[in-house]
């Protein structure tokens, strides 16, 4: 596992009232399908256009996300309205009052999202670690509405009415509790076998994520495997996190082995602890085709070519972003394969492998190889240095 930037955009918005999900006795009915991309991680992102503004942007669709966002610096360029209120984000990595824009419009191909309050949040942390701008988040203001499909072997997604529908054979149907963000019991093994509750998190580019105290309360990691430590990137912040293997999670009626996990210290109770112990997020969830169905509380999953694709167990310990237009180091654990390659932060990577491109998608996944040898070329003081990094494992 890259000492990758994984971006936890799980957060929750205190002071707001949601609306009552309703059911409907009519036929659900096709309104439009579009394409999406994905980023590290599994994590999706959708393109609309913002009320009359003409450039479309770029928004991750996230079940983790208690209402819709906009990037501050995206307000800033295109004089995006808002207005300064108590409303709280709490996500991880600390707290944040946020300002709001209220009663705006999305324009998606062939679908327009309607009256909707923005609350403004500074995702440039986002734009860094993608390499693209990230102009928004879009949640529980789309799903509350409408049934969304999503398929990760098309990479197509098809909104629908709410009402009536007929889910595919072969599938596994959830019936979580949703309050703005859906909640739903895990089944793991380690040194002992447990059964938990945790937030169903499409934003969140990882396989799973516990609460430390919850970890340490109920004892059930093996002990005589060490964690790495690791840095990551919350909503709010930079955090620090302990990354193992969990060596079975259960969803629903499928196993999966060596999960990767994250161990967070929840300091904020983001992950209102000990009522919901972690998050599952979509490098695990990518790996089924899924109908989201909030007015019915059901999530329907089909597993689709991806489902027996491999786990990333490598580890680096090298953390980089995009700065200025520079792919550039701003991690390096101690001790890590980073810091005994030599690694510096301020380094510019300018190719990894044979790859020169400056992408930072095509860098993070040459390095998602566990236990291999690499050449990378980084500039430092002006002068360029070849540096030799061996890849660690977490298993």
């Amino acid at each position: 596992m890259l000492f990758k930037k994984i971006v936890l955009i799980l957060f929750l918005i205190q002071n707001l009232a949601y609306a009552q999900l309703e059911s409907n006795e009519f036929d659900s009915t096709f309104i439009t399908r579009f394409s999406f991309r994905q980023f590290s991680g599994g994590v999706i992102v959708v393109k609309a256009a913002f009320e009359n503004i003409k450039d479309s942007l770029n928004f991750i669709l996230d079940t983790g996300s208690g209402g819709i966002s906009l990037d501050s610096a995206t307000c800033e360029e295109f004089n995006i309205d808002s207005r300064l209120s108590d409303t709280t984000i709490t996500g991880i990595g600390g707290k944040r009052k946020v300002s709001f824009s209220f009663n705006k419009t999305l324009h998606f191909p062939g679908f327009d999202l309607k009256k909707l309050n923005f609350h403004i949040n500074n995702y440039e942390i986002l734009t860094a670690v993608y390499g693209e701008k990230i102009d928004g988040i879009i949640g529980y203001s789309l799903f509350s509405r409408y049934i969304v499909k999503i398929n990760f072997d098309s990479l197509y997604i098809s909104i629908h009415h709410p009402g009536k529908i007929d889910y595919p054979r072969g599938g596994t149907l959830l019936k979580p509790q949703i309050n703005a963000i859906p909640v739903y019991p895990l089944s793991f093994k380690d040194g002992k076998r447990m059964r938990s509750d945790f937030y169903f998190d499409t934003g969140a580019g990882l396989c799973l994520l516990l609460a430390e105290q919850y970890a340490q309360d109920s004892n059930f990691l093996m002990s005589k495997r060490k964690p790495v430590v690791t840095q990551t990137e919350g909503m709010v912040g930079m955090v620090q996190m302990k990354l193992t293997v969990v060596k079975e999670v259960k969803l629903g009626p499928h196993r999966f082995y060596n999960v990767p996990t994250y161990l967070y210290k929840d300091d904020y109770n983001v992950l209102r602890y000990p009522t919901v112990k972690g998050l599952f997020g979509n490098e695990l969830l990518r790996r089924f085709n899924m109908i989201i169905n909030y007015g019915q509380k059901e999530i329907h999953l089909l597993p689709n070519s991806h489902f027996g694709e491999p786990f990333d167990y490598s580890y680096t310990g090298l953390g980089f972003y995009v700065m200025d237009g520079n792919i550039q180091v701003e991690d390096v654990v101690k001790d890590s394969p980073a810091d005994k390659a030599g690694f510096k932060v301020g380094d510019i990577i300018v190719c990894v492998g044979s790859n020169c491109s400056n992408k930072i998608q095509s860098y993070k996944n040459k390095l998602l190889v566990a236990n291999q040898r690499i050449k990378v070329v980084v500039r430092r003081d002006n002068q360029l240095l070849e540096l030799n990094i061996k890849t660690g494992s977490i298993l």
